[in-house]
């Protein structure tokens, strides 16, 4: 099978742009559903297998070098925000196949002035020049 011409990748990109602006409201990070026990000797939760007070709902990112960052959900949001967390999952799956459509293009698109496209693997040659300069003046 060919590889794509230039026109046909262009288009693939645009159709995935009109579909990224369909993504819609979205949030990075996840929803977990978790039950506790309090500690109270004579609460219920104390008995053997009974699985704790719950359920209380999480939404949880990482912030970097802060680390993780959530807040807990009240049972009217919870689905609102699990839905929110799948529509990133969408934004970052067509975002990702955007990037391999544009280095198709790049790849496909002519070196400017010669009409022609690159060669596959580069040009041969070794590394840039470099300056004459490497050290401070004489």
């Amino acid at each position: 099978m060919s590889e794509p011409s230039l026109a046909e990748l262009e288009a693939e990109r645009d159709r995935l742009y009109a579909q990224l602006s369909r993504v819609g409201d979205f949030r990075r990070g996840s929803v977990s559903e978790n039950w506790r026990r309090c500690g109270k000797p004579n609460c219920a939760c104390a008995a053997p297998g009974h699985p704790g007070h719950g359920p209380r709902f999480l939404w949880t990112r990482s912030a970097g070098r802060r680390g993780t960052v959530g807040r807990q959900l009240s049972a009217g949001e919870v689905e609102k925000v699990r839905a929110e967390v799948a529509r990133h999952a969408e934004f970052t799956a067509i975002a990702e196949r955007i990037a391999e459509v544009s280095e198709k293009i790049c790849e496909a698109r002519p070196v400017a002035g010669t009409g022609a496209p690159p060669v596959p693997g580069g040009e041969k040659g070794g590394s840039a020049p470099r300056s004459r300069r490497s050290g401070p003046p004489r």
